[in-house]
């Protein structure tokens, strides 16, 4: 999205430093993937962060191929000029093998069908497909499971002249722990089901928190998602930073007397005299209601707490103790981010909601505006 692409009307914006997101690419190529490959997963519209933007910068700076889900997003990186690999992470119906062979994608496969429906797709376009094969250790999401599984799919690949095999890869379960065995068990269920696989392809196992905390199943390339966009959950001690911060401003100030209720149920009523503010973002922007009397904005480099049910469209935040000119209309509010030395993490946020730093990142909705700083050509 160019910055000219929106109006901006009353402040509510995410804004995107693709600075950061190469520093990340930067470091993550340096202390997980040297001298290996590094696939940079950009994946639903890059955690949050732009889909196109994100896989410029990360291309730029280090990584060697791009992650997607679906064929629809690989189709979209190449309208945007990318040329580099990139692998759809998912299965495809016959429509989704189509479009992969068409955009020059490597697409997962994992059962027989998939494999007649791409060599199909190829042989309709007089072109070559590349497929990594996906073993399930220990997700149960998708992947073969057993050996005779491997050798199903490998012979449907071999009787099908248009489809390569060019990798295979696994996804662990519960990497986000030090010293799990079950991680170490599925590295082994891995090891086991790749013995005899040609010895030329990729083979692929560590996402963001096995590259970090499991030296040992990097294999030949990594995948780097969570990490990349400066989260500290996927990446241990490394020195990422969070490339999206969210932003508002002040709408609105009064005092109110002790006794008096704020937002729908009044679920919240002030114990003494308290000046609130009321900022122009809700759950209609993707603001959880779940936020509702857990989560904290920084006004003037300083914690407010919310206050009261977040609304469709504001939330209101007790600013008692602040200066007047800090809470003076317009006043710049973070609600995810940095402001003077005090910092909200998408880590942080999630706690407050009891879910994950991703589902954060990606909650804004589509009426918040992006800005990337600096804004690309």
């Amino acid at each position: 999205m160019k910055q000219d692409a929106f109006r901006n009307y009353r402040g509510t914006y995410i804004r995107v430093d693709l600075d950061a997101i190469a520093h990340n690419t930067k470091v993550l190529k340096e202390n997980t993937a040297k001298d290996r490959l590094m696939l940079a997963v950009v994946k639903a519209n890059a955690y949050g962060h732009g889909l196109v933007q994100v896989a410029k910068v990360a291309l730029e700076n280090g990584a060697d191929y791009l992650g997607v889900a679906i064929p629809e997003e690989g189709e979209q990186l190449r309208n945007a000029g990318i040329n580099a690999p990139i692998l759809v992470l998912g299965g495809v119906n016959e429509r989704g093998a189509e479009g992969s062979v068409r955009n020059d994608l490597i697409q997962t496969v994992f059962d027989v069908n998939r494999v007649y429906q791409l060599e199909k797709a190829a042989a309709d376009q007089n072109k070559k497909v590349s497929v990594h094969l996906k073993i399930d250790t220990g997700m149960g999401r998708i992947g073969v499971r057993n050996r005779e599984e491997v050798d199903a799919l490998l012979k449907a690949v071999n009787d099908c002249p248009h489809v390569q095999l060019t990798g295979a890869f696994t996804h662990f379960a519960n990497a986000d722990n030090e010293e799990d065995t079950y991680t170490r068990r599925q590295k082994e269920i891995f090891d086991e089901l790749t013995a005899g696989l040609p010895k030329e392809i990729v083979l692929h196992a560590a996402a963001s928190s096995a590259a970090a905390r499991y030296p040992e199943t990097r294999y030949d390339m990594v995948r780097q998602g969570i990490a990349l966009y400066g989260c500290r959950a996927g990446s241990s001690t490394l020195p990422v930073k969070p490339a999206l911060s969210w932003h508002t401003e002040i709408v609105y100030v009064k005092k109110m007397n002790a006794g008096e209720s704020i937002s729908y149920g009044c679920t919240y009523t002030t114990k003494k005299e308290t000046v609130i503010a009321t900022l122009p973002v809700g759950y209609g922007d993707g603001y959880s209601r779940i936020l509702s009397g857990k989560a904290c904005v920084l006004i003037g480099g300083k914690r407010c707490p919310v206050v009261g049910r977040v609304c469709m469209d504001q939330i209101m935040v007790d600013v008692t103790g602040l200066e007047e000119n800090e809470t003076s209309i317009g006043a710049p509010v973070v609600l995810l981010g940095r402001q003077g030395n005090e910092q909200i993490t998408a880590d942080e946020m999630a706690g407050w909601a009891n879910t994950i730093s991703y589902e954060m990142l990606m909650a804004a909705t589509a009426r918040v505006p992006v800005i990337y700083a600096p804004e690309q050509k």
